[in-house]
């Protein structure tokens, strides 16, 4: 049986990859797409959402959510990702509806409807999740687990902060402190999960209009971190490690710590602190973080997930 996911966004290049690798990966049962404001504006990154679903044929339910985080501001990153979220590649425009239902009402009805308990993955700062958390408490026990990008034991916006944390450290640490089974995929392997020049080439190579949509975004991605020098040659898929462990564990190392989130104002605002199989709090762990991976066979998979949209 498939199982059965939510996915709350914020496209984004990394996220857009994650989409597209759930759109051909029957083994997961997306039951609908919800979007908050992270790398660009609510507005813009639900364009972006109902654009790829699109290009993908992807008919999927789709919600916005929050346009503000529960703690601090956005702060777009269009140095990386463009003006429009989602630079690099020309997309259609979008013939997918948007939900009259708000993001966390929409989670909270695919919930209800399901057979199976529903695994929410988690790409954007954590404000819908945390939002849906504190307002459906009734429906806890309906989420099989959270899969979310985030954290890490270094920054990526600060020297101790990563962006969906630092954008919405609140958020964060009302997931964490939620009971809910977490996993976790911070910078610590993110920034593992590179990928190359040639290998944005292999997409391309690929030859339907899905493949070279996404290897003229992931051009477009890499130029923009090479010139910034968050990397020498390679462009970090942060996002599609979510959807990629749920497809194949194996590919990850992962290690039972206790995580907390930074709330507080001032240098650390935003930091996660991971401290592994709680040996220095003396709490029990509430996540299993992602410490390795296996980078080649991650980069097998998204371009065999990719190769499945011939005939579009």
């Amino acid at each position: 049986m498939p199982l059965p996911v939510i996915i709350d966004c914020d496209p984004g290049h990394d996220d857009t990859l994650a989409l597209l690798m759930l759109g051909k990966s029957p083994e997961l049962n997306l039951l609908g797409v919800t979007v908050c404001a992270g790398n660009q504006t609510l507005e813009k990154t639900t364009h972006n959402a109902l654009r790829v679903l699109t290009l993908a044929g992807m008919t999927t339910r789709v919600a916005a959510g929050a346009s503000k985080p529960l703690s601090s501001k956005i702060t777009p990153v269009s140095d990386i990702m463009g003006e429009s979220g989602l630079d690099g590649a020309v997309l259609p425009e979008p013939e997918l509806p948007l939900e009259a239902l708000s993001a966390v009402e929409l989670m909270a009805g695919l919930l209800r409807q399901s057979g199976e308990k529903v695994t929410l993955i988690a790409t954007g700062p954590l404000t819908n999740i945390a939002t849906f958390l504190t307002g459906w408490p009734s429906l806890h026990s309906r989420i099989e687990r959270i899969v979310l990008m985030g954290g890490g034991t270094f920054g990526n916006v600060t020297p101790v902060a990563e962006f969906n944390f630092h954008t919405d450290p609140v958020a964060a640490d009302i997931v964490f402190r939620s009971n809910i089974p977490i996993v976790m995929s911070g910078l610590d392997v993110t920034y593992q999960a590179l990928i190359y020049e040639h290998e944005i080439e292999q997409i391309r190579k690929l030859g339907n209009p899905v493949s070279t949509a996404t290897a003229d975004m992931l051009a477009y991605y890499l130029q923009r971190i090479v010139q910034r020098q968050y990397s020498k040659d390679g462009a970090h898929l942060h996002d599609p490690c979510t959807v990629a462990w749920l497809l194949f564990p194996d590919l990850f190392d992962l290690e039972p710590a206790y995580v907390a989130v930074e709330t507080a104002r001032g240098y650390c605002f935003g930091e996660s602190i991971i401290d592994y199989n709680g040996k220095l709090s003396g709490k029990p762990c509430n996540a299993q973080v992602m410490v390795n991976i296996n980078r080649e066979k991650f980069i097998a998979l998204i371009i065999e997930r990719l190769s499945r949209y011939q005939g579009l």
